[in-house]
């Protein structure tokens, strides 16, 4: 019998590999729901820090949404296996009324917000989620059947912020998204450790439901979810390279002075920009001076083509008299006056919805990976450190 057939269960070694650094934190937040991932991200988190001399203090935290009568039951079942690893427990509830739509958006947006909230209430800087690397190939599937750039391919990250609007101070970590989820089972059914089953995992309503049942098929033409998620690491890799590009460029290219309402740039270089270079440069000083949060990709790449047109490519390059140009997107006035590419916030007469604005709790739901298809992420260039990071929320 084959490996995938028998899956291993997760030993320590790996798991002291896994956690390896996060063990000088003062406190890891645990979301555990009671499914087998979570339930297995509690056992493997408690026998680690049982390993460490001194190590961070571990809570576990179980968000009951109250959409399921036997959500209850399930917050009952983390306890008494919290209590028995001599891990704090505690359940908090998403209440309020709950919206007809975007049902699952609303509560992962809930979840956050609360898994945060507890983080700061114990000092804790990490919220560690068991997301597999099946997670991560259903991601990727996501983004591509929405048309995703490199940045959404790139699928979910190991470690991310959580967006300012939900707890910006927050790390997210994913230790496990490089495990199958039937290792995670395995390791749950060598420790004789009952878990929960959420019928929603199961309801074609949900698009990432309906990609799930096409995984075996696609497996069978050798597209299974390591292929996936090794291409993940490869789009990350490409867009890390990009990042570093785009960061020189806004060193060249960022004319002196810049405030923080107002950023202009050096026309003549940034026409002469790669096409890809010119996108997370010019969003990138769109979602600094906008009001708005991270531009869709569709209307930063209609934004960026109308430009081109204005200038025909060639006139502000030969340095001929280029035609004035003016845009209003995601709460940013974009100007080509003359030399200088002029980004600076839009008088509240002109702005125009064109982003994603960072979401206070209780709001509606922020943008996670499974819905960043269209979006292009916040990279940092040198001069516009301060721009607001995008949210990289998962489903889960």
């Amino acid at each position: 019998m084959s490996i995938a057939e028998h899956p291993l269960p997760v030993s320590a070694t790996e798991a002291a590999r896994l956690f390896a650094d996060l063990a000088d934190e003062p406190a890891l937040v645990l979301a555990v729901s009671g499914g087998p991932d979570s339930m297995a991200l509690l056992v493997l988190a408690a026998r680690w820090r049982k390993s460490l001399t001194d190590g961070p203090t571990l809570v576990a935290v179980t968000i009951d949404h109250g959409l399921r009568p036997e959500s209850g039951a399930e917050a009952e079942a983390v306890r008494r296996l919290a209590e028995a690893l001599g891990v704090p427990h505690r359940v908090l509830h998403w209440t309020g009324t709950k919206p007809a739509t975007g049902l699952q958006e609303a509560a992962r947006a809930a979840r956050y917000h609360l898994l945060a909230a507890a983080a700061g209430e114990i000092g804790a800087r990490h919220v560690l989620t068991a997301h597999t690397r099946d997670d991560q190939a259903e991601t990727v599937l996501m983004r591509m059947s929405r048309g995703s750039g490199l940045t959404g391919l790139a699928g979910m990250a190991r470690m991310t912020r959580l967006p300012p609007g939900i707890g910006g101070r927050i790390k997210l970590v994913r230790p496990f998204l490089d495990i199958p989820k039937a290792r995670l089972i395995a390791t749950l059914e060598a420790a004789d450790i009952a878990f929960a089953d959420d019928p929603s995992n199961r309801e074609a309503r949900f698009t990432r439901v309906r990609l799930r049942g096409l995984m075996p098929a696609l497996a069978a033409e050798g597209l299974d979810a390591q292929r996936l998620a090794l291409l993940a690491r490869r789009m990350a890799r490409a867009d890390a390279a990009l990042d570093v590009a785009v960061n020189d460029a806004a060193e060249r290219l960022v004319l002196e002075p810049s405030s923080g309402d107002e950023i202009a740039l050096d026309a003549k270089g940034f026409a002469g920009l790669p096409a890809e270079i010119a996108l997370r440069l010019i969003g990138a000083t769109i979602a600094r001076v906008g009001d708005e949060g991270r531009v869709e990709l569709g209307k930063l790449e209609g934004l960026l083509a109308a430009l081109t047109e204005v200038t025909h490519g060639e006139a502000v390059l030969e340095g001929a008299r280029a035609p004035r140009f003016r845009r209003t997107l995601a709460g940013a006035s974009v100007t080509l006056d003359g030399e200088r590419l002029v980004m600076e916030r839009a008088p509240p007469r002109r702005r125009r919805r064109g982003g994603t604005a960072a979401i206070p709790a209780g709001a509606a739901t922020p943008r996670g990976p499974a819905d960043e298809a269209p979006i292009i992420k916040e990279i940092r260039p040198i001069p516009l450190a301060d721009a607001p990071a995008g949210p990289t929320l998962a489903e889960g």
